[in-house]
């Protein structure tokens, strides 16, 4: 699927923080159906049983897309938000170091809430984890004090040569 555009990522954030050292550093592309995606690897620090990773760090990713697919509809990284509700369902157990992709997408709007649907593949495009999760839309001072600048916060920019993400999920 063709990327249309990049995200900027975080200092500190466990999914796409660049200065966060047990952190995921995922990078999220625009795509041109209006949804997300992102590759990424969790590695063995982020297991539960060996060879695993622990499901509440497979559910941090389905949560952290939701922000980013509204940032992908919208064009623009000025939409912010909260998670109200989170559902998640676990396919198939979620291996560390090994590229995977996530990918989610808005699949209902209203003027206060969002809801978006989102997925992990392994590369073969084997489903591993999807859930849905539904936003409440926020304005940055709503979510945090003053004393914190989302500008400061969401600070990197990371250009790449990245024009196409490999999407091609197995029928079930």
């Amino acid at each position: 699927m063709k990327v249309i555009g990049k995200q900027r990522n975080s200092k500190m954030c466990f999914i796409c923080g660049m200065d966060n050292p047990i952190g995921l550093k995922a990078q999220f592309y625009n795509m041109e159906d209006g949804s997300v995606m992102t590759p990424f690897v969790f590695r063995k620090e982020h297991q539960s049983f060996p060879e695993r990773v622990h499901g509440g760090l497979a559910a941090t990713m389905i949560d952290e897309l939701g922000l980013r697919a509204m940032w992908a509809k919208d064009q623009s990284e000025e939409s912010f938000g909260v998670t109200m509700s989170l559902s998640v369902k676990y396919r198939k157990p979620v291996p560390y170091d090994e590229e995977l992709f996530a990918r989610g997408i808005v699949v209902k709007e209203t003027p206060k809430f969002v809801t978006i649907v989102s997925e992990i593949y392994d590369r073969a495009g084997e489903l591993l984890v999807n859930g849905e999760a539904v936003y409440i839309k926020l304005s940055p001072e709503q979510i945090v004090s003053d004393a914190v600048d989302t500008h400061d916060e969401m600070c990197y920019l990371i250009e790449d040569d990245v024009r196409e993400l490999p999407f091609a999920k197995k029928s079930r």
